[in-house]
Order: C-alpha cells, then structure tokens, then sequence
C-alpha cells in the first residue's frame, strides 16, 4: 500500500487493540492530542484529517498541558489505553518534556510524536531550528532522550517498520511501561513508501502476567513464615495488575495488616480490619507505627519511593524487605529478596506456599486499631473551628459528598498529603496522586484526560492557587470539547507548602507565600480566580466557609454533568493547617550557614534522626 509515512503511522494506531481489565476489548489508541504548527500540520496533520472519523483528535491550549492531559489518561485506565500527543517542531515539541518527565517517572505509556526539521537539511536552518555547531543531527527532541522509555527519530519511511512493534511493546509491558518518543521529521512524514497490508491488521494487545522464579518464591515464603509482625505494602503495580481483590484476599487468608502507597491509594477500603492506613511521609501514622514495629515487608507493585518509605526511616534497620513486582530494576532495590512476578499471579503463588499459615492474632488487630486512632485525629482535623477553612476540612468536604465510582486527584503542593492521609474511599480505584514527579499543573490538564476516560462517576480535582496560575489553560480546552470534572481551587497565597519546608528547617520567610515575593507595591493584586475560570468557560461557585464549600461543590457537581464543562469551586484557605503523619523526610539542610539559629537546629535535628536510626 502506497502511503506517506505519517498516513502509515495513523492507520497502524487504528489497528492496535486492547484488553481492559474487565476483558473489554477497546482502542489502545482512543485518540490523539493536537496542536498543529509547521513541522506536523501538514505531514501528520493531514493524515489525522483524513481518519479523523475513526480516530479523534482533541485541540489544547498548550503542548504540555495536552501531553499531561494523556498520562491522566493513562492512569484512569489502569494503562490499558494510552494517549497520542503531537507537535510541532523547536518549542511545541519541548513543552511536552516535562510531561513525559511525569509519564516516566510513574511508569505511564503515552506515545509522543513531535514534528523534527529536515532530515534533508536542504532548507537549514529552518523556524524554530536549534543548530548544534558540532552536531548537525542533533535537534531538540534529543532533550526527550533522558524521559524516555523508547526513542526513535524516524529519517526514513520504512523504518518504521521495525520500530512500530518496539514502541507497542514498551506502552503496553508492565515492567517497562512508559513514554514513548518518534521524532517525525517534516519532510518524512510526508514521503511515500510501499507499505505491507501486514502492519494494518488488527491486533490486541493483552499484557503479560509473568509469573516468579520458583526458588525466589520458595525464599519468601520462607521468610514470612518465620516473620512474627509482617506487613503488606501495596503500590500501583497492584492497581496495573487488577490485583486489588486478590491482595486483600492474601492479607485475610494470612492476617497481614495491609497499607497503601501514593499509587497505590483507595486499593483497600478504608473500613476493612486489615487496613493500617497509607504509608509515609504523606500518610499515617497508623500505618508509620506499625512499619516501625514490622521485622517483614512484604511489598508488591511499588518503587518505594522516598516520600513512602519516609527516606527510609519508616522501617526498622534491620526489617527484611521482600519485593513482588513484575520489574526487576524496582525489586532489586535495597537488597530486597527479589521476586519478579505480575502481582495477581505472584500473590496466588505465594498464597500456595504458604498454604494456612496465620499471623498472631494480635498483630492483625493491630491494624484497626492503629487505623481508628488515626481516624480520630483526622475527624479532629475536619471539626476545627476557625473563619477560614483548612485542607483538611475541604477535602472532608469533598469526601463526604462523593459518590463510591467518583475520581479524586491531585499533584503538588501540601494537597498529596491531605488526600493520601484523609481520604477515606470505598475500595474502588479511586484516586490519582501525582507524587512520583510532583508536577504542578497536573492537578488541571490530567483532569482534562482523565475525564475522557473516567465514564462512570465523576473526576474531582483539587488544587492550590499556585498550580492553578502555572497551568489552567487546559480548562478551556475540557470546556470547549464536553468534558465535564470538577476543580476545586484552594487559594492559600502563594506556595505554601514549600513556606512551610523553608521556615520549618530553620530559614526565613523568603519568596514562597505572596506576602514575602517582592513587589513594586505597597499591596499587590490579587488573582480573582473565580473570574477567571469563569472566563475559561467554566462554571464557578466561590465559597467561603465550610458550609459554603460542601454547597458550592454539591452544586458545582451537578453543573459539571449538566452543563458538560468543567465546573470550578474557589476557596481562601489557610495556609498553615497541615494533616501531619509524623514521619521524616530528608532534604538538603545547609550544613552549616553562621548567625543562623533555625539552620543549625534544622541541620542538627536531621543528623539527630540519622543517628538514632542507626
């Protein structure tokens, strides 16, 4: 079949399929994020016109948003469908870096296609071309290199050929899922090459379910029948799996008291007895108390990342780590026993060996226990009295009127540690906290995307105000295309949470919250969001107090479905009310820095705690 490179390219997304975890065959390709510029519009850009029945194709404000807005697809789809984002060449192709900076770091598949200059090099240097004096292949798109899983600049139309089955493999592998990159040079997305009918024909795609090593599996179980207070960890690689119902079943066969990470979040219900809460930084202490006490981690689908493990803190020095994840870079981590294993399969697996082995009754209670102090101290939180509201009393609030297939999702700021620690979900995924690179401007532009995907039930996000001015022009594009989601937007006078870090550490208030920015005026303007969301073509209900944001968002909920846009609750909120899990976290104290108190006490404290660890 005589086609132009970029007409191949649109009619093989077409023919990819997928499995979803229901067994619902879908498009693995649902559709492709665009915004045309020389480079793309006329190559790509025309060949997506010609299928544009078939495969649709949605206009944003700007590249990253739009490329954000696929990894929120991504996530809602349990990586079952992945987005197509494209762009033109120079600047329209770096914008989308940092989201694929947030896809790599959370192990999201979203395919990249950024236009690229001339291959021939005839027209050099062409509009918006970076000329490299040492290195004329050198272009742009090199930068996406670091953030990608699979990069590839396409110099020839049959080269794809080789590529295509590569790029499919990593968006949908468990183990290496991820961004992918094909820079598509102008002039070869417009060459013509006779493709085989072959690369056409429909394909589904079902992911693998390795299971683990029979000696590795034989070690574990091995060690959790000798370990006296176990603990189960449960990450996202659970959630990829659909491996939710079988942990639960495994942590009640055997009496493991169960906690959750980031990714992992809303995977238990909060009420069943095994559940001790989500784990570190960000998350409880009813879960940090029992961490402390376990000499077994068993933990399945998760990296282990620094704000869950509380820098590594938040176990015993001498726990023993088991890992069960279906990527042996992440198992291997910290000398962990290694088991590489889809998680539903290695659960079932490890379940047989242990046959009935139970835990000690007593430290299985320990979980509702330790869950119901925590309990208390969240309803503490959510019951202060005071003019302005706390994180913690909106996010009750949010809580309290969602229904159980809602969508509830943030990024950055002290939000993550509101939801992660006070949410309380009814064990349907229901949750997507961006902490794996912590990208302002997710919170709006993945909502966009995970609107798409999330047909039953409704997507919640909340924010504060300073992701809201670094990215909100994917509003208008949810707006404008019929995606409805509510956004609430909780305006606490700059970066709060980093004033909270910079102070608590010892330095002085400096460049974070408004107040301490500098500024030519004696009082300096203040953003009215509600005005401006209302002018994205979002419906918008201020609120002022708690009673008000349980109102606004009871009606901005029935707005947003109505009306078919997204609908925006604007509130002041405190900025110095936090939900605290008591848990440690390392960051880069100055060792030392004269005349400054706070500094050397923030200092001496961290290498207090290092000490006492050790």
């Amino acid at each position: 079949m005589k086609l132009t490179t970029a007409q191949a390219l649109v009619r093989w997304l077409l023919a990819q399929r997928s499995e979803t975890l229901d067994g619902r065959e879908v498009p693995l390709f649902p559709g492709v994020f665009a915004i045309f510029g020389h480079g793309n519009v006329l190559g790509l850009g025309t060949a997506l016109e010609e299928y544009r029945d078939e495969l649709p194709v949605w206009r944003g404000q700007t590249e990253q948003g739009m490329a954000l807005a696929a990894v929120g697809y991504a996530k809602a789809t349990h990586r079952r469908q992945v987005g197509v984002v494209t762009s033109s060449i120079g600047p329209g192709a770096l914008n989308m870096v940092t989201a694929a900076g947030v896809a790599h770091a959370n192990r999201l598949p979203v395919l990249l296609l950024p236009g690229d200059t001339f291959t021939s090099r005839a027209p050099d240097p062409v509009l918006q071309q970076v000329e490299h004096f040492g290195d004329p292949t050198a272009t742009v798109n090199d930068a996406f290199r670091a953030v990608s899983r699979y990069f590839d600049r396409i110099t020839r139309p049959e080269q794809l050929l080789s590529t295509l089955p590569q790029v499919v493999r990593v968006l949908t592998d468990p183990a290496d899922a991820g961004p992918v990159t094909l820079a598509l040079p102008q002039d070869v997305q417009a060459e013509t090459y006779d493709f085989p009918e072959a690369l056409f024909a429909p394909v589904t795609h079902r992911p693998q379910r390795p299971r683990p090593d029979r000696r590795a599996l034989t070690e574990a179980a091995g060690v959790l029948r000798a370990a006296r207070k176990p603990l189960l960890v449960l990450g996202g690689g659970v959630r990829y799996s659909g491996a939710g119902e079988r942990a639960l079943a495994f942590a009640g066969r055997h009496g493991i008291p169960v906690t959750e990470t980031t990714a992992g979040r809303t995977l238990v219900p909060h009420g069943h007895p095994l559940h001790a809460g989500p784990l570190g930084v960000t998350g409880s202490a009813s879960a940090n108390v029992l961490a402390a006490e376990a000499d077994v981690v068993l933990a399945v689908g998760t990296r282990l990342q620094d704000f869950t493990t509380a820098s590594w803190t938040v176990f015993s020095p001498d726990v023993r780590l088991i890992t069960l994840n279906a990527a042996r870079f992440d198992a291997v981590k910290h000398g962990a026993l290694a088991v590489v294993s889809d998680a539903d399969a290695g659960l079932v697996d490890l379940s047989a060996q242990l046959e009935n082995w139970r835990v000690d009754p007593l430290w299985t209670e320990r979980a509702a226990a330790e869950r119901s102090r925590w309990d208390t101290h969240i309803d503490t939180l959510r019951a202060v009295s005071g003019e302005v509201p706390t994180y913690a009393q909106v996010v009750g609030a949010v809580n309290d009127l969602s229904e159980p297939h809602d969508y509830v999702m943030t990024a950055s700021g002290g939000m993550p540690g509101e939801l992660i620690g006070g949410w309380r979900g009814s064990g349907s995924i229901s949750m997507d906290v961006e902490y794996g690179f912590s990208c302002m401007g997710y919170e709006l532009a993945g909502a966009w995307g995970a609107a798409m995907a999330h047909t039953e039930g409704l997507v919640t996000t909340m924010l504060g105000d300073g992701s809201y001015l670094m990215l909100n022009s994917e509003l208008f594009s949810a707006a404008f295309a019929g995606h409805p989601f509510v956004a609430v937007v909780c305006d606490n006078d700059g970066y709060a949470v980093i004033a909270r870090l910079q102070e608590g550490q010892g330095g002085k208030p400096f460049n974070n919250l408004l107040g301490d920015c500098r500024s030519a005026h004696a009082t300096p303007p203040r953003v009215d969001f509600a005005r401006h969301a209302e002018s994205l073509g979002c419906a918008v209900f201020p609120a002022s107090t708690v009673d008000d944001v349980r109102a606004s968002y009871a009606k901005a909920r029935e707005a947003a479905v109505a009306e078919k846009r997204p609908a925006v609750v604007v509130v002041r909120t405190r900025p110095d009310s936090w939900t605290e899990a008591g848990a440690w976290w390392e960051v880069g104290v100055p060792e030392h820095l004269s005349g400054r108190e706070g500094i050397e006490r923030g200092k001496a404290a961290q290498v207090r705690y290092l000490s006492d660890r050790i």
